[in-house]
């Protein structure tokens, strides 16, 4: 089936020009809208304080969001807790490592962040068993995350901060559509709520992660686009490669190493484990980078306008 509308269930990414969709868009001319079906609510000081989860308890932080780091330092500040100097932070992407900088300084604090997938970031955190963790995160029973770390037996606490709650999609009709792309459980339920006969629709449905995927088949959707994938590990490929008519791969179900088969290891040690990667990161680097970002969207705007008005000018021409 040839698509021509895809609605996004994400926000539009900052800089469009540069992300994975630009793709979809100039050379299959494809129609993307982007909208979040789900906004974060956090979890106030008075619900919380219920859970008797004192932060200054823990010695380590697992961080798998920017919404786990606003909603952990907006609780520390409210409820007046001190995160103790020696506080480890773990985050499951460089990105949410150099997010922390908006609330920290980090001269003497370690760092410690995975490459794309949390268990990447497990692998990390075996070097540290002996932490005492907090887990800020939204308030579902059990995700993905909590799965992993409960196998891999590490000594954690899940703190839920925050809830993830439904949108108001009616604005949309699902018939505007040929496929609609997910990314979480909650996005699932945010679609069945406004649309209880999605099943019946015409509609086609991507999604991403394994915990989509459950939510989908749960609800007796089929899938048509799943990611990831060896050869598609982004929502923006996956989506290519149907366009192109390729077959759907095995949906790529990422394991920590500690987790693996313990085939090929000698005295009980497991190979091929990744090394554990720590940032000493600066608020200068972090700023410098945001200013490149934004000084390349300005100049493309500038080119854009630029040509606009070229345009512009020569269709004036014409018609003089």
């Amino acid at each position: 089936m040839k698509l021509k509308k895809i609605l996004i269930s994400q926000p539009e990414p900052v800089d469009l020009d540069k992300s994975p969709y630009k793709r979809l868009i100039s050379d299959f001319k494809l129609d993307l809208t982007f909208y979040k079906f789900f906004e974060v609510v956090g979890i106030s000081a008075t619900e919380f304080r219920k859970s008797r989860i004192h932060i200054s308890d823990y010695t380590a932080v697992i961080f798998n969001s920017k919404n786990s780091v606003d909603h952990f330092f907006r609780l520390t500040k409210e409820l007046r807790e001190v995160v103790p100097e020696s506080m480890k932070y773990f985050c499951s992407t460089e990105a949410i490592a150099l997010y922390l900088q908006n609330y920290i300084q980090y001269r003497k604090r370690k760092i410690f962040f995975g490459n794309q997938f949390f268990a990447d970031l497990i692998d990390v955190m075996t070097k540290h068993r002996d932490e005492k963790y907090i887990f800020p995160c939204s308030d579902e029973k059990q995700t993905e995350y909590t799965k992993l770390l409960d196998k891999a037996k590490f000594k954690y606490t899940k703190a839920a901060m925050y809830r993830s709650v439904p949108r108001d999609l009616k604005k949309f009709s699902l018939d505007d559509y040929d496929m609609v792309a997910l990314f979480s459980p909650i996005g699932v339920r945010s679609l069945l709520q406004n649309f209880p006969n999605v099943k019946e629709s015409s509609v086609l449905v991507a999604a991403f992660g394994t915990s989509t995927h459950a939510a989908l088949n749960a609800a007796g959707i089929k899938i048509a686009v799943a990611a990831p994938t060896k050869n598609s590990p982004s929502m923006a490929m996956a989506i290519e490669n149907y366009m192109q008519g390729k077959q759907q791969e095995a949906v790529l179900v990422v394991k920590p190493s500690s987790l693996r088969s313990t085939k090929g290891t000698h005295s009980g040690k497991t190979t091929g484990t990744k090394k554990t990667k720590s940032v000493f990161a600066s608020k200068t680097k972090y700023k410098q980078l945001m200013e490149e970002k934004k000084a390349k969207a300005a100049a493309r705007r500038a080119e854009r306008a630029a040509e606009k008005a070229r345009k512009e000018a020569e269709a004036a021409k014409k018609k003089d």
